[in-house]
């Protein structure tokens, strides 16, 4: 029932491992919820109000509107999938309304933190301190996503134009710009690789101390263990470079839909969320700097 479903998202949709298992988690949650609550049901036999039932309890249980919404976000990409198979002819998420979430903007890192990561921080001169400083480095100048970074490999630099082709979600490419002196650091990193190693997997750009691909465990140490040095902000990850990538271009001056390609974005509201971050920053700099705010 749910592995049909999970195959979908995996060879069709092409999705994230990481995307894939919060869906199956989300699922086999709901099943056994409905297994110890009602019995087993068949697919046809899942009401508005098991599902409502459920939803209830996971807030009982203090989980938050934002994940409460997700969850059901996996039923009703599940139900609609298998409304396709023609496993039933009425999704019962139609009922359903999702709670109110209040809008979070993104946290990001201030330009002058970044100036300080890459202009005062000291970066050991060994294979990890030269892995970590690029690949600091690739996240701000590129807003990449943590899994596109781990996959990037060395042809989907192209030196000569100064882009990188990035694979993203769903399989979609996208090109991103990049500076002169990223495409250098780029370029000595790689000829580090093969005289570092005996047989590096070149195919990758980024590879650890053994020579093999990162991992992303390694990755979130590395930017947390950096950005704790440089800024306060309570969430240190591969993201918040992201949100900073582009809450800087569009400080800058940036278009919006502009950003939306670089970030990759299937919609210009999932990049509207950076306007309000400038917004606060132009109310910052009229409340210091106006006479009368």
């Amino acid at each position: 029932m749910i592995q049909s479903f999970i195959d979908y998202l995996t060879f069709e949709k092409h999705y994230s491992p990481n995307t894939i298992r919060s869906y199956q988690d989300d699922l086999v949650q709901f099943f056994d919820y409905m297994a110890l609550q009602f019995g087993e049901q068949s697919l046809k036999a899942i009401t508005p109000a098991i599902i409502r039932s459920w939803l209830a309890s996971l807030k009982d249980e203090g989980l938050n509107n934002r994940s409460i919404n997700r969850k059901i976000s996996s039923l009703k990409s599940f139900f609609k999938y298998q409304m396709r198979s023609g496993e039933v002819e009425q999704s019962p998420m139609i009922a359903i309304t999702s709670p109110k979430v209040s809008k979070r903007l993104p946290v990001y890192v201030e330009q002058q933190d970044i100036a300080t990561l890459f202009e005062n921080i000291s970066f050991p001169d060994s294979w990890e301190g030269w892995t970590d400083r690029l690949l600091l480095a690739v996240f701000y100048h590129t807003g990449v996503r943590l899994s596109e970074l781990l996959h990037l490999q060395e042809r989907q630099v192209d030196k000569g134009n100064r882009t990188i082709k990035v694979l993203g979600k769903g399989k979609k490419e996208r090109i991103i710009p990049i500076g002169p002196m990223l495409i250098g650091e780029i370029e000595a990193y790689c000829q580090k690789k093969r005289a570092e190693f005996e047989e590096p997997d070149v195919r990758y750009l980024f590879v650890g101390k053994s020579g093999k691909k990162l991992y992303a465990k390694y990755v979130y140490r590395v930017v947390k263990k950096y950005l704790s040095q440089v800024t306060t902000i309570d969430k240190k990850s591969p993201h918040v470079l992201r949100h900073s990538f582009a809450t800087h271009l569009m400080n800058e001056g940036a278009e919006l839909n502009s950003v939306k390609e670089l970030l990759g974005h299937a919609s210009l509201a999932a990049t509207q969320v950076y306007t309000h971050n400038t917004i606060e920053k132009l109310k910052d700099v009229y409340k210091k700097a106006h006479p009368k705010a």
